[in-house]
């Protein structure tokens, strides 16, 4: 098994903590044994490996400075830039599904939403189990989310739904 070793450049490593170069090498790894095996297949097929949420959320990777009481692992924003940076390098699709899941999913929850809804999706989020989305282009706006007008009426098919839309999480508790 290869084992990637990158030239360091820019001597981040005299910046980075020996637990920062801990979380590093241990996603180092998960990528070179997880990601890297399945992800040129998965590209061709025009598929995501769906089950590398849970193991990302076992990893701790999503919502990594999210305080360890939501389930997150409750690190510094070091941490999680090292993360992605791991992450990247694997699969542009893989880090990008981790930072939209922490930062435009779980962030605008924690900061903006009410207790209740903190304890009722970070904990899912964190872990995997519930996969948060963001959308962010739409009619007459493009990709400017301060200016989205998306609405969205619950009509009861689906057990949850999970929508933020200008993040402004104030409806998120009427879900579920």
């Amino acid at each position: 098994m290869y084992k990637y070793t990158p030239p360091d450049y820019l001597n981040i490593d005299d910046l980075l903590t020996d637990e920062h170069k801990i979380i590093r090498s241990s996603i180092r790894d998960w990528v070179d044994h997880s990601v890297m095996p399945v992800i040129e297949k998965a590209a061709q097929d025009h598929e995501f490996p769906q089950y590398l949420f849970r193991e990302l959320g076992d990893l701790g990777a999503f919502g990594p400075f999210i305080p360890q009481e939501y389930r997150s692992a409750g690190l510094d924003y070091i941490s999680y830039g090292v993360i992605m940076t791991e992450l990247e390098r694997g699969d542009s699709r893989i880090r990008s599904a981790a930072s939209v899941q922490t930062s435009l999913v779980m962030y605008p929850v924690f900061r903006f939403g009410s207790e209740g809804q903190r304890k009722k999706y970070l904990p899912k989020l964190a872990t995997g189990e519930m996969i948060g989305c963001f959308g962010l282009t739409e009619p007459n706006h493009g990709s400017d989310p301060g200016s989205m007008e998306t609405k969205f009426t619950y009509e009861g098919f689906h057990e949850t739904y999970l929508l933020i839309a200008g993040m402004d999480v104030t409806g998120i508790g009427a879900f579920g």
